[in-house]
């Protein structure tokens, strides 16, 4: 059986690791023909030294020469999708359609191309020139970059095509991508598309680099190495939690998208206005994807009575009757099966589901659980495990004043959800409620499931801890998510021929902040 190669210093190679791992079909359970290397630090050692090198030579390139290789692996991506969308779903057993191939190939393109036009138009760097003082400063290039991609995402947030990657290559950055295990594959495609993208726009060599998989102790070498200016990470809250653990303790910038509940209020006046409709949107929302998703709305708060009644019952009998999806992998049954059984140990009551199998290949039943609001306030850390799939926690407070009572106890998360009546019956309730949702999450939602993520500047796909390792930032939305991969650099007294062309009095392109008598303007430069 044959072992891919990787992609180091411009060139693929045979790995000198020993070890090797396949990707598992999770639909069949059977192995993918064609092997991976598990690399050896010496290997990750080189990578770091071509990207190192890689990032010397393109520190100073404006932001063109980034775009013209973003369009360009955009446009290669885009000739191969059907390949593409073929390895991933033997891969991920994610659908084809719609899922692979009319939404998150598409999303993924237009990232990179969207990408490429915040890298050409620069308004990332926010350059400042205080004239006065004679003082000029921008963001600009952070070093290089390792990203580290999930498995539910393989095209969206994979290593070496996702929004990270994007962002990185955005803010001139060389990329080294650890691959996911679950679809070594698609990203060994992807990274034969960005090989030669990178060769025809004349990228040096090391500026995109592809190793699948490592010893845990040498991704925490990795993340904390010298050379390495930030890294991007999207996965387990355990793992997460030791990268950065490694990476702050050299003052490594590392950026965390963790694990996040979604909790969804659903207000006493909705329930009775049109609950029917709204356990019909929530089921929905929560079994798309076999659940599948970060922003999975995993936990749902209702007030007692006979509207909140009836919105379980619907809810129950909707999970019961729904096909049930396979899951990613052996992996996330394991971890889907250990939440739920946390869950049920610190008090929640399965309605349904609850136990292994039930689809193709690798399955769990969808599973619906419910617990009393004293119960969740008396157990709250551990009504909040992540039970990361097909499944969902409903909390039902005793009265209006419980259900705020709910809010002290909730941990950070990606998104929040408020339902409330049209008629303005939940109006008061609302305005208690929202306030302290709000700085529990990244992004607030009203009378709308959190599962949907645009592709929009004004996106926040973060959050507080533990969502993210840092609230101030979103994976989502360019050209705000390269200002992670960037660091800010002042000029002082610098000679005008000295400075970058993004700072100099005469700029080509792009606006300027100018600190002039006193007063801060915003204006076209050129």
């Amino acid at each position: 059986m044959s072992t891919h190669s990787l992609l180091i210093d411009g060139a693929w190679r045979t790995s000198v690791g020993t070890a090797t791992f396949q990707a598992i079909n999770p639909a069949t359970s059977a192995a993918i023909p064609g092997s991976y290397p598990v690399s050896p630090w010496s290997e990750i050692e080189q990578a770091i030294g071509a990207a190192a090198r890689a990032a010397a030579v393109v520190r100073s390139w404006p932001g063109e020469r980034f775009a013209r290789f973003l369009e360009r692996y955009a446009d290669r991506i885009e000739k191969r999708s059907a390949e593409f969308v073929t390895l991933a779903n033997q891969e991920t057993a994610l659908p084809v359609e719609p899922r692979l191939a009319k939404a998150e190939l598409p999303r993924t393109i237009s990232q990179l191309r969207q990408a490429g036009t915040a890298a050409r138009e620069g308004s990332w760097r926010r350059p400042i020139i205080d004239t006065t003082a004679n003082l000029r400063s921008q963001f600009e290039p952070i070093g290089p970059v390792v990203v580290f991609g999930p498995n539910n995402f393989p095209f969206a947030f994979n290593g070496i095509a996702g929004g990270d990657f994007a962002a990185a290559v955005a803010a001139g950055n060389p990329v080294i991508a650890k691959g996911h295990s679950s679809h070594p594959g698609t990203t060994r495609l992807f990274a034969e598309e960005a090989h030669h993208a990178a060769g025809e726009t004349e990228m040096p060599a090391g500026f995109v680099q592809l190793v699948y998989r490592t010893a845990h102790a040498d991704g925490e070498k990795l993340v904390s190495h010298p050379l390495i200016g930030a890294t991007g990470y999207t996965g387990a809250r355990e793992t997460g939690l030791v990268l950065k653990r490694a990476a702050d303790q050299v003052g490594k910038p590392i950026y965390l998208e963790l694990s996040s509940i979604n909790p969804v209020f659903v207000l006493p006046g909705a329930l009775a206005e049109r609950g029917e409709a709204l356990a019909d949107e929530f089921s929905g929302s929560c079994l798309m994807g076999t659940g599948q998703f970060c922003t999975n709305p995993g936990l749902v708060f209702v007030v007692a009575g006979a509207p909140a009644d009836a919105f379980i019952q619907l809810v129950r009998q909707k999970f019961e009757s729904a096909p049930v999806g396979t899951l990613l992998s052996g992996g996330v049954l394991k971890h889907l099966d250990q939440g739920i059984t946390a869950l049920r140990n610190a008090g929640a009551e399965v309605l349904t589901g609850g136990q292994a199998g039930g689809g193709a290949g690798v399955s769990y039943r969808n599973t619906l659980l419910r617990v009393s609001g004293e119960r969740f306030l008396a157990g709250s850390k551990a009504l909040q495990t992540e039970a990361f799939g097909n499944s969902s926690l409903i909390v039902v407070a005793r009265d209006a004043e419980q259900l705020v009572q709910m809010l002290d106890a909730l941990e950070g998360n990606l998104t929040g959800a408020i339902y409330s009546a049209q008629d303005g019956r939940d109006d008061a309730l609302y305005e208690r409620i929202a306030p302290g949702l709000r700085q529990r999450v990244g992004r607030l939602l009203n009378d709308k499931m959190p599962t949907g993520v645009a592709v929009s500047p004004a996106m926040n796909h973060g959050g507080p801890f533990p969502a993210t390792g840092h609230p101030g930032f979103t994976a989502v939305g360019i050209p705000t998510a390269l200002s992670r991969f960037s660091m800010l650099c002042c000029y002082d007294g610098v000679r005008a021929s000295r400075l970058p062309l993004t700072l100099a009095n005469k700029n080509p392109t792009g606006r300027l902040w100018r600190l002039i008598d006193g007063a801060w303007t915003q204006a076209d430069v050129g």
